[in-house]
């Protein structure tokens, strides 16, 4: 299994970072075995900042179309990340350290990749109940059904694969101590998939 990752899908979270949006989808890929199901995220231990980055993940079937759906934690050593890409050097030590792919819940789904940005789904992340990220899905720029007909033509996916379809601004760093809530939420507030945790 992997976790396929699409960056700058979202022109805000781009443009916070003052980055250009790429004109096609562009992944980076995380071990699976850099996934989190459960428990704290490991802040203290880690040897660097660890920021979160909340994000639809699409759970992907037998036809490599969408299975299930869950909020997910793309966690990033932005400092890292930002030392690596000035030097024009691979980023994957920002990206793919131990725990960094937190996933919640998966909750069925059997609508295709378009329907996901019709306007019916909400991604949110609080942090100490102050909301650090929100958006409905629709504001997304480069579309999951997008990424998933780029991917496919060049990478081995597969069935049972993550897609992490990228975040929306108001991303920030984490501190031991902090209490993290992320939710995938239908248009009329009601959580198809949750993430409730402390950082240590």
């Amino acid at each position: 299994m992997a976790l396929w990752c699409s960056i700058r899908t979202f022109a805000k979270h781009a443009q916070e970072l003052g980055n250009e949006q790429p004109a096609e989808p562009v992944f980076f890929v995380k071990p699976n075995n850099c996934l989190q199901r459960s428990g704290p995220i490991k802040v203290s231990t880690h040897p660097g900042s660890v920021h979160h980055e909340v994000e639809c993940v699409i759970r992907l079937g037998n036809d490599l179309t969408p299975e299930a759906i869950a909020v997910g934690l793309d966690l990033t050593d932005r400092a890292v990340q930002s030392q690596l890409r000035a030097a024009q050097l691979p980023w994957s030590k920002g990206k793919c350290f131990a725990g960094s792919g937190v996933v919640g819940g998966f909750h069925l789904y059997n609508g295709d990749f378009d329907e996901l940005c019709n306007g019916n789904f909400l991604l949110k992340l609080a942090v100490n109940n102050e909301i650090r990220q929100f958006t409905n899905l629709s504001a997304i720029s480069i579309t999951p059904k997008q990424q998933i007909t780029s991917l496919t033509s060049w990478a081995p996916v597969m069935p049972g694969d993550y897609l992490f379809t990228g975040t929306p601004e108001g991303v920030a760093e984490l501190f031991p101590g902090d209490r993290v809530c992320a939710t995938l939420e239908t248009s009329d507030g009601v959580i198809i998939s949750e993430i409730d945790t402390v950082c240590e």
